[in-house]
């Protein structure tokens, strides 16, 4: 069943009128998603400040604007210049939800998706919740990283994309639930090294459905999602060493 009103954003924009582009990219990309804007935190689901760090006049107003987010919303996601440093907004706010920097309009996003998750209407809406898959409708792969920290001289995966970038368990857990709500029976977890998935986060627990969950543990690892059509687990195996 359809949410009974689309989810709602309060916005503060402060700084240069670049900062206010990306404002207007991260607003433009939430409308386009179905969110609503409230003009005040106490009227919205969810609050977003977009800071600025260039003079101390400006990292004083920015921390005030997130304070006043979240006395009045509670539910606070930093992003701009100040993200760029974001132990000095999360050691006088730990509450906020996430910390990204400058024109990382995706990773606000993504964010915003997952403390308020779009509200999805089968009638108006091209899109499905779990996305387009071009898998049969019975199994569907879930990417839990990017990339690879490994230079085997034969491979030209990390040129090509890089080094290791881990999803948070929570994240990968929020795809798999969906994808589950969605009729898939079997989930084929991948990526270029599962055995290194997590260092990069330094084993950093993330929460989804109310429990902590770490993303990732040293030597092995293992995900758990039970539900009465789908047994999920994805056990990480020591690579080959070459």
């Amino acid at each position: 069943m359809a949410q009974s009103r689309a989810p709602r954003v309060s916005f503060v924009s402060l700084g240069c009128p670049k900062a206010l582009v990306d404002s207007e990219r991260i607003i433009t990309r939430l409308r386009a998603e179905g969110y609503e804007l409230a003009r005040k935190h106490d009227g919205a689901d969810l609050a977003i400040v977009n800071t600025c760090g260039f003079l101390d006049s400006a990292k004083a107003e920015s921390l005030s604007a997130i304070g006043e987010a979240l006395a009045q919303n509670g539910k606070v996601i930093v992003t701009g210049c100040m993200g760029a440093e974001p132990e000095t907004i999360t050691e006088r706010f730990p509450d906020v939800l996430a910390v990204t920097g400058p024109q990382q309009y995706e990773s606000v996003v993504e964010a915003v998706h997952r403390a308020l998750p779009p509200r999805h209407d089968p009638f108006l809406d091209l899109v499905p919740p779990e996305g387009v898959k071009l898998t049969p409708r019975h199994y569907a792969y879930l990417k839990i990283s990017e990339g690879c920290n490994n230079r085997c001289t034969f491979c030209i995966i990390p040129k090509l994309r890089g080094d290791l970038v881990s999803r948070s368990a929570a994240d990968v857990l929020r795809e798999a639930e969906r994808l589950v709500k969605a009729g898939v029976k079997e989930l084929l977890v991948i990526s270029q090294d599962t055995s290194a998935y997590g260092i990069d986060l330094r084993y950093a627990e993330s929460e989804w459905n109310g429990k902590r969950h770490t993303d990732g543990r040293s030597p092995r690892s293992r995900f758990h999602l039970h539900s009465s059509s789908l047994d999920f687990q994805g056990t990480h195996t020591k690579p080959l060493a070459y």
